[in-house]
């Protein structure tokens, strides 16, 4: 009889998490710049506002 080879299937969720995880922390960077630079836009507004 020929013998036949069987092949375990690697885990797809390591890759998952992966993913999710870097997507995640593009995302705070990013969301992160744009929270610094209307704060800094506030600060001038209310600045000139008062003056």
């Amino acid at each position: 009889m020929a013998e036949i080879r069987i092949e375990k299937k690697k885990p797809i969720w390591p890759w998952v998490v992966a993913v999710v995880i870097i997507t995640a922390l593009l995302y705070f960077i990013f969301l992160r710049d744009n929270e610094v630079q209307s704060e800094s836009n506030v600060e001038i507004e209310n600045s000139t506002s008062v003056r």
